[in-house]
């Protein structure tokens, strides 16, 4: 059974493993990762721009895969280390209390907002005790963080494994960055030639990405927002975003 939060409501009803917040502690978890999917925005629309002048800043942002590689060579070991592991760890506990709070309903309503991860989780759910600790090492993403919590795994394993592949992904990236470093200094060199045009271009594609999520049901913010009423059994009225 999870140990609760001291804010966590009292509430049992229809799980008796797991313990529903109350609507503080919630906003507690919800609200940081509400503001890391606005970082995340602010990043993908700037990333044009801040690669080529302040790369520590676009990491902080948004620390996806293909933005570490494009800016791991404009980085020292120190700075791309210790900002990329914070970025990269920051959701993947917050996740993990949320399954640990909403068991089997939080993956149900991950399975709504992610249609092919919910899938895979729930075809994983019979063996993740055997799977559980190589999934976090090598995807320690949203979904799998949450059925961590959701399966009871013992937190500081979670922690252990979650931090060693966080920075074994970080050290791989750094590696394939040393690799292909002149390829990516002609990309860089790109950017820093058409800086302009390409900021107005990946804004546009931002904004045009979120308008299609909204017209579609939701963005991730009003989904994560809606959590508490979704599991509930208040579905919004948009479809399952792939």
């Amino acid at each position: 059974m999870s140990t609760p939060l001291p804010e966590e409501a009292a509430d049992t009803e229809g799980d008796p493993e797991h313990r529903r917040p109350s609507r503080r502690a919630l906003s507690f978890v919800v609200g940081p990762l509400i503001a890391m999917v606005i970082a995340s925005y602010v990043g993908d629309a700037l990333t044009t721009t801040l690669a080529t002048s302040h790369p520590a800043w676009l990491i902080a942002l948004n620390a996806r895969n293909r933005i570490l590689i494009l800016t791991t060579n404009e980085l020292d070991a120190w700075t791309y280390y210790g900002i990329g592991s914070v970025r990269l760890l920051m959701s993947d506990p917050l996740f993990f209390i949320l399954g640990m709070w909403y068991g089997d309903a939080g993956v149900e309503w991950m399975e709504r907002r992610t249609h092919t991860w919910g899938q895979m989780l729930r075809q994983l759910q019979n063996w993740f005790g055997k799977a559980a600790y190589p999934l976090i090492f090598i995807a320690p993403n949203n979904p799998i963080c949450l059925f961590a919590g959701a399966a009871g795994m013992p937190l500081r394993a979670f922690f252990a494994v979650n931090i060693a592949g966080t920075f074994a992904r970080l050290w791989l990236i750094r590696r394939f960055g040393e690799a292909v470093e002149n390829p990516i200094e002609d990309v860089l060199d790109f950017l820093r030639e058409y800086r302009i045009p390409l900021l107005i271009l990946s804004v546009a594609l931002v904004l045009l990405s979120i308008a299609l999520e909204a017209k579609r049901g939701e963005t991730e913010v009003t989904a994560l927002s809606r959590l508490e009423d979704e599991i509930d059994g208040e579905p919004s009225d948009g479809e399952p975003k792939d």
